[in-house]
């Protein structure tokens, strides 16, 4: 590494909420850290039928994370700044630069139904071996799958399509650059070419020249602009196009020194798998619905999406909104006093993507599947946490055997790891260690990317050192008396009496 100070700026962006992080690197120390300076709640916005993400509030608060680093002075300071968010949404500009209405949420109901129609027109098979993508009813290529059906003049209109973080950089840059990793999230990316799919897209009647040929992580796409600089009274920060899919950030900050491990990305969205060099396109991968999305650096990530804690952040907002407001501490508390294996869902059920009552969702699952009705509080997010951590423990025996890696243990990042008790349980479920941490993930990711691009770090592999030399690692060992292994066949029997994912 140069032995050099650097400081640079990652805005982070989930589906619930987004932060500004400050990143400080002393690459002669071989140590960084973090300081979170601006965070802010990301809630969709509901129009009529329609569910949208306020993308404007986005910049705005973008610029508010700016300020924050102006203010607490950094701003001479920052050598460059990158956005990663979440996938599959995007926003469509007109050719003067315009967008074109605010981008759709992939909860919004306009693709049911959709995935079915395309599967039947390319065939399931063929999609795949393209792609290699899971087949989840929100990709994008689902989403306009669905405009061109209900609202083709929108499409017709559009001049280019840019995935949320490529759409904030256009905002702040006025420079408009597709990068690789979200691009390859849209199931429009051909698996081994590496580019848009041109048969795909003119088989569907997707217009390719909406499409942009996408960027390596870790390329500069440009600086502020002159009017945002005078706006904010800040210089022309660089602004760098890194693993700008939240999951691909994450994955880099996984700090595992040895090459073959296995992750699991936590917080709405759970993304387990593991790091490869090639995609894994077999018939098998296919039938388990496993999805190769781009990693940085020319890796390919071999993972499942899971439901993850969306499950319960929907109970506590249904709760709150009866006026039961409990903490989330607070609800996993009872959930550690709720009695054992009672009940299993699987998260990954349709039925839960959506629900309007996600409390009362959970009950009617497990009355359709014969089992015991969970009625408390913690009695419901206990089968949440304990179904969670057995379809871990599913996801992760079936990516050993694609991969024919075993693992010794499983490595968490993100937020979810601030849940004890789900970390504990999924140690117990999968009977081997689990290293929970960094928190942060997708920001670390996100800002060891920005130093690499900078030549503050030679490679991947030294990043991850990086991490690990900066952050603690927790380690949670398998210890719990009760039978796991039968709750794990009690849990497929479940999984297997509904529609299986």
């Amino acid at each position: 590494m140069v032995s050099k100070l650097s400081t640079a700026l990652a805005f982070d962006l989930g589906a619930s909420s987004g932060r500004a992080i400050i990143g400080k690197l002393d690459s002669e120390a071989g140590q960084m850290t973090i300081e979170e300076i601006h965070r802010f709640p990301n809630d969709p916005v509901k129009v009529g039928d329609r569910l949208h993400w306020d993308i404007l509030r986005l910049l705005h608060e973008i610029k508010q994370g700016i300020l924050s680093a102006k203010h607490l002075g950094y701003a001479d300071q920052i050598e460059s700044l990158a956005i990663d968010s979440w996938a599959v949404d995007f926003g469509l500009l007109a050719p003067g630069g315009e967008l074109l209405g605010n981008p759709y949420h992939y909860r919004d109901h306009q693709t049911d139904g959709v995935m079915d129609r395309v599967i039947a027109s390319i065939g399931q098979a063929k999609l795949y071996a393209k792609t290699g993508l899971q087949f989840l009813q929100f990709n994008t290529i689902y989403q306009l799958c669905a405009i061109k059906e209900r609202n083709p003049q929108l499409l017709n209109q559009a001049d280019v399509l840019l995935m949320i973080p490529d759409l904030l950089r256009y905002f702040l840059t006025g420079e408009k650059h597709s990068e690789f990793t979200n691009a390859t999230t849209t199931q429009l990316i051909n698996a081994t070419t590496h580019i848009w799919d041109a048969e795909l897209l003119e088989q569907l009647g997707l217009p390719v020249n909406l499409l942009l040929p996408p960027v390596p992580s870790g390329t500069r796409v440009g600086a502020l602009t002159a009017s945002i600089c005078a706006e904010l009274d800040v210089p022309a920060l660089p602004v760098i196009a890194v693993g700008e899919h939240d999951t691909a950030s994450a994955v880099v900050a996984v700090p595992a020194l040895q090459e073959d491990f296995a992750f699991l990305s936590c917080g709405t969205w759970s993304l387990l798998g593991s790091e490869t060099l090639q995609p894994i396109l077999s018939e098998q991968a296919l039938a388990w619905n496993f999805t190769n999305e781009g990693g940085v650096y020319g890796t390919n990530r071999l993972l499942k999406n899971i439901m993850g804690l969306w499950l319960i952040q929907e109970c506590k907002r249904a709760w709150d909104k009866d006026g039961e407001v409990l903490s989330f501490a607070e609800l996993v508390k009872l959930a550690e006093l709720a009695p054992p294996f009672k009940s299993f869902i699987d998260p990954d059920d349709d039925q839960f993507l959506s629900p309007d009552h996600m409390p009362k969702q959970i009950q009617q699952y497990c009355r359709d599947t014969q089992q015991a009705v969970p009625q408390t509080k913690g009695e419901l997010i206990r089968c949440v946490l304990e179904s969670l951590a057995l379809k871990y423990r599913l996801v992760l025996e079936r990516t050993e055997q694609l991969t024919g890696k075993t693992y010794t243990g499983l490595h968490i990042v993100g937020g979810g790891i601030q849940n004890e008790l789900l970390c504990q349980f999924t140690s117990n479920a999968i009977g081997r260690e689990v290293w929970a941490g960094p928190v942060e993930g997708s920001a670390l990711g996100n800002l060891v990317v920005q130093w690499i691009a900078l030549g503050y770090i030679p490679n991947l592999s030294e990043a991850r050192r990086l991490i690990r030399n900066s952050f603690p690692v927790k380690t949670y060992s398998p210890s719990e008396e009760r039978d796991w292994g039968e709750a794990y066949e009690a849990f497929q029997q479940v999984v297997s009496r509904s529609i299986v994912k």
